[in-house]
């Protein structure tokens, strides 16, 4: 419905990320329609598991969505922008990915993985054309958060409601004007929730401070 709004200069290709010919398939439809692909953002990701998960499933499927869908994607699109001399990777991780996220292990540690792999691509690559933004939000009206917030299972709510509780749940515009403003000044990091820097140099600063912090948290929302 989106791209059908904005007209020809969009183009709507369902794409199961976890499938790399689905990808592969995806880039070579926008190659035909548009031309080599200048960015490329990471964006879709899941949410699954509860404490530790009750599986090797749901890391597995947090893994392939959340982390691998990034090293796929960068694996079929670098070696064409190191050709060419430019290419911009956005990839969307989250706060969980610098804070960690009370809640679900599974989501936490591949967000995690997924700042990390931003981090790599931007030390292997920034010299050569390729630009690197991560952007780590807190809570955003999504259906993601708002269908942990509506679990009828208090485990399950836990994690959203942190993020419900720690600072604004933002709208997705407004959250995309920001990576905007970041892509224009070729900037890294993108925090639409400005406070998570400061959380983020106070666990730096003190570690163990941190967690005793973090788990306060958890009682006060558990």
């Amino acid at each position: 419905e989106v791209a059908e709004s904005i007209g020809p200069a969009a183009l709507a290709v369902g794409c199961d990320v976890a499938a790399e010919s689905d990808l592969r398939a995806l880039l070579d439809r926008t190659r035909s329609t548009f031309g080599p692909v200048d960015v490329f953002c990471a964006n879709a990701g899941v949410g699954v598991g509860v404490g530790l998960g009750d599986g090797d499933e749901e890391w597995a499927t947090a893994l392939d969505v959340n982390v691998l869908a990034h090293v796929r994607a960068a694996r079929a699109l670098v070696p064409e922008w190191l050709a060419r001399g430019r290419g911009y990777f956005v990839s969307t991780a989250s706060a969980a990915g610098l804070l960690t996220q009370i809640g679900s292990a599974p989501y936490s540690v591949t967000k995690h993985a997924a700042v990390a792999f931003a981090e790599w691509l931007s030390v292997t690559y920034g010299d050569r054309g390729i630009a690197v933004s991560c952007v780590c939000p807190m809570g955003v009206d999504t259906a993601m958060l708002n269908a942990g917030l509506d679990a009828g299972d208090g485990a399950e709510r836990l994690g959203a409601q942190v993020v419900a509780h720690a600072g604004d749940v933002l709208s997705p515009e407004y959250v995309a004007d920001r990576v905007l403003e970041a892509m224009a000044e070729e900037r890294f990091l993108v925090l639409p929730h400005p406070e998570v820097l400061s959380f983020f140099r106070r666990k730096g600063s003190d570690y163990d401070r941190w967690l005793r912090g973090m788990r306060r948290l958890q009682a006060v929302v558990a």
